[in-house]
């Protein structure tokens, strides 16, 4: 396995797979994991005011409570605003939703 093969690529996004429940009115939610502009959160980063913010509707994020339409959701912190975030478990159950798609290298780096 090469070196570079992985490496996460610089803009990562995610979306649940699974089709929407028929009668749920939230729309689509596609997570921002990795953008080049967001802090890379290190060891040394005291961050303990976070929430996720919805780019698409301007304002902070709350289940079925955003606004109509599609979300695209960051996490930010008060200190360094909008932040990188490691892929969580629904991620990892859910591999498929992941543009660009993460090779087999990628996603067991990412799981490690």
């Amino acid at each position: 396995m090469r070196q570079d093969e992985a490496v996460l690529p610089d803009r990562l996004l995610w979306c649940d797979p699974r089709p929407l429940p028929r009668f749920n009115r939230q729309e689509p939610v596609t997570v921002i994991v990795r953008d080049p502009g967001f802090h890379e959160p290190g060891d040394e980063d005291d961050c303990v005011r976070l929430w996720y913010v919805c780019r698409a509707h301007g304002r902070a994020y709350l289940h079925q409570a955003c606004g109509e339409g599609p979300h695209l959701i960051a996490l930010h912190c008060a200190e360094h605003g909008p932040e990188n975030l490691w892929p969580d478990p629904r991620m990892l159950m859910f591999p498929d939703g992941f543009t660009p798609p993460l090779s087999e290298a990628q996603l067991s780096w990412a799981r490690s």
